[in-house]
């Protein structure tokens, strides 16, 4: 129960990798504000199942795009739990589409940065407050913003390469505070992300050329995240910690 205690709120924390981390964080002693957009079924599956395992949470709908929307899921995260946030974890974002540049208008290009870049500057800007006692900030890069991203994702992998640098510059500013950032970088991970926008003989390709020769799963990104919001990452901030299997090294 590394987290006993402790108040987390996970953005984007409904499906997926983000449901995965929201229970995983509940399973170590966390209370767990759920934020989600658009599928109230799927909070309330994630949160069933923190509630079944023991655990305590909270679900808030909220578009991360928008300052009033983080600002009431902090709102309902301080009237369920109290004043002191401990964690927060960005997994809003995502690829949206794969488009050429050619392909891409001006519409898609800004909802690429809001949704993957504004989303992470607001969640920080509502939750740094109640972080007076200190607290552990993960956001999601990807693989992506190492290494340029596959066809048609040149606008998200610049997207998460803003939230590389973010992740640094919110590490300098926030440490005085005793405030961590740190952030994960996926590689394929199996998620509904990849059943989306990836074929399956990529898919196929990509975890053959990688040493370990499988994708990875969302548990263990939640994983990572979970040791990286504890105690035992005390002395790590401005990491953006690859979780690939081994298909890229920085």
């Amino acid at each position: 129960m590394r987290l006993e205690s402790k108040v987390a709120i996970v953005f984007g924390g409904a499906r997926d990798i983000g449901k995965s981390i929201s229970v995983k964080l509940a399973s170590e002693g966390a209370k767990v504000v759920v934020n989600y957009f658009d599928n109230k079924a799927d909070a309330d599956e994630t949160l069933a199942l923190i509630k079944n395992n023991g655990g305590e949470g909270i679900i808030v709908q909220g578009d991360m795009t928008k300052a009033a929307d983080a600002e009431n899921v902090v709102k309902e995260a301080v009237k369920a739990f109290g004043s002191q946030i401990d964690i927060m974890v960005n997994v809003v974002g995502g690829l949206v589409g794969r488009k050429l540049v050619t392909e891409m208008d001006e519409a898609f290009f800004d909802f690429l940065m809001q949704v993957n870049v504004k989303s992470t500057f607001l969640t920080t800007k509502a939750v740094v407050p109640f972080m007076e006692n200190g607290g552990a900030i993960v956001y999601f890069s990807s693989q992506a913003a190492r290494d340029g991203g596959g066809p048609g994702a040149s606008g998200y992998a610049a997207a998460k390469g803003a939230v590389m640098t973010y992740t640094r510059s919110m590490a300098k500013e926030l440490g005085p505070k005793k405030i961590r950032v740190n952030a994960l970088a996926p590689g394929m991970i199996a998620t509904t992300f990849h059943d989306r926008f990836t074929k399956d003989e990529v898919r196929e390709k990509v975890a053959a050329g990688t040493p370990l020769r499988r994708e990875g799963q969302a548990s263990e990104a939640a994983d990572l995240v979970a040791y990286l919001a504890s105690d035992e990452a005390s002395f790590l901030t401005g990491l953006n910690v690859d979780i690939n299997g081994g298909t890229y090294f920085s």
